[in-house]
């Protein structure tokens, strides 16, 4: 669901779980700490119009806060970003540390959620 904001960006909120195992959990916080993410998977978000991105751990439950462009097109945008430099290896990387499919994509591994509150200005 496009969620406009401020009509200078549209943010995503998307949630995906990881396995039930401490080891992993780890690992997949340090491949994801400052520095630790691959450049050409944050320069293939950059090229798509993914402007700022921050993830949060609770247990299992990852949820992402994705920003991006104005004129951002969620499915057209995923799709490019899947054939972008490194994303396959990418993804099989992660595929061990997320409790879905290992040849799932990053769009069907991550699941879009609907806005359902905003505070009022």
């Amino acid at each position: 669901m496009d969620t406009p904001q401020l009509h200078s960006h549209k943010r995503y909120c998307k949630t995906m779980e990881l396995r039930n195992d401490p080891q992993l959990i780890e690992a997949y916080k340090k491949a994801h700490a400052e520095g630790a993410a691959w450049p050409e998977i944050t320069a293939g978000m950059k090229d798509v119009g993914i402007t700022d991105m921050e993830i949060y751990l609770l247990g299992t439950k990852l949820f992402m806060i994705m920003d991006t462009i104005a004129n951002f097109n969620h499915e057209e945008a995923m799709a490019l970003l899947a054939t972008k430099p490194w994303q396959s290896e990418w993804e099989a990387y992660m595929s061990q540390f997320q409790d879905t499919a290992a040849e799932a994509s990053a769009d069907q591994k991550w699941q879009l959620m609907e806005r359902i509150y905003k505070m009022e200005q």
